[in-house]
């Protein structure tokens, strides 16, 4: 603290005194020195400082929902469930209600904040149906799924790690008509695991294959065993191609597949066959008795019996 002078005087002798006392602090900044301290130059050959590593980020966050529609029978459900364990970015939901319209599945992929869906449902206990569909702008695929077996239903000796990136393999027929084109960069889109996902793991152990056979598509999943062999792993499904649809679940039909057989009219050309079996079993059954019945009668015959009746 600065000192300060007061002045008094002195009522008898008239003199006047000086006081020094302490004076008082001025309110404002404080004073600062202008001089900088000075810092000691630092020899950057010589720090030995950590390297920061680089991170490798996540960049396609590409994910895919995969639920179904109520009303699955026990080996649809087993076969989704197989799909999510192999897809490590796929996503789940509660089943679709029966009333729900096919639509609002995307309003379902946008809360789920997935841009590819995976949608089963059934008919009639006994025809599945498989949706591919790419969310919300389009296109989408409807299969009807046949000779369906599950992992749990094979047993194969094929083993997998879970959260592993797959190989995809595709058959040259892919390349040969634009709907196939199509429908080959949705399955490269669906089934990849993107880069640095947190549930992947950096580890290439197992191939995708998808083929073209007699107007199908036959999927099968293998082992890349030491030996550099292969072993079926499982599921089994094929695939085969109703329609194409401009939009997501919906729109302008792009692509009918001309050879397509309903499960309806397969089963009533099913039923049609094995009626036109029995009626030609129940023909060549009478037919033989009628021969027989008439070798019968031919035995049985004397032929002398006639010599006089010609008189």
């Amino acid at each position: 603290m600065e000192s300060s002078e007061a002045v008094s005087v002195d009522a008898a002798t008239g003199q006047k005194s000086r006081t020094v006392g302490p004076r008082k602090r001025k309110r404002g900044k404080a004073h600062t020195s202008s001089k900088k301290p000075a810092i000691d130059p630092v020899d950057h050959e010589t720090n030995d400082a950590p390297e920061t590593k680089k991170v490798k980020r996540w960049k396609n966050k590409q994910r895919v929902l995969v639920f179904c529609a109520r009303g699955v029978t026990f080996r649809a459900r087993h076969l989704m469930n197989d799909l999510r364990m192999l897809l490590p970015h796929s996503r789940s939901d509660t089943k679709l209600d029966r009333k729900d319209k096919l639509p609002a599945i995307n309003e379902v992929c946008e809360m789920k904040n997935c841009r590819k869906c995976i949608f089963f449902e059934m008919k009639k206990k006994k025809d599945l149906y498989m949706w591919l569909s790419n969310v919300p702008n389009g296109p989408s695929f409807k299969f009807l799924v046949e000779n369906v077996h599950t992992m749990d239903e094979l047993k194969l000796t094929g083993n997998c790690l879970i959260g592993s990136r797959p190989l995809l393999s595709f058959d040259q027929s892919f390349t040969e008509a634009p709907h196939n084109e199509l429908l080959k960069n949705l399955l490269t889109q669906i089934f990849s695991t993107p880069y640095y996902h947190p549930k992947s793991k950096p580890f290439v152990d197992h191939v995708f294959h998808f083929e073209i056979l007699d107007g199908k598509i036959w999927f099968r999943n293998y082992q890349i065993t030491d030996s550099g062999g292969l072993t079926e792993i499982g599921p089994r499904f094929v695939l085969n191609l109703i329609k194409v649809f401009e939009g997501s679940f919906g729109g302008a039909t792009l692509y009918e597949n001309p050879s397509y057989v309903t499960p309806n009219a397969h089963r009533r050309l099913m039923k049609a066959d094995a009626v036109h079996k029995y009626k030609k079993r129940v023909d060549a059954r009478r037919s033989l008795a009628e021969r027989r019945q008439e070798e019968e009668e031919g035995i049985n015959v004397d032929p002398l019996d006639d010599i006089f009746n010609n008189a």
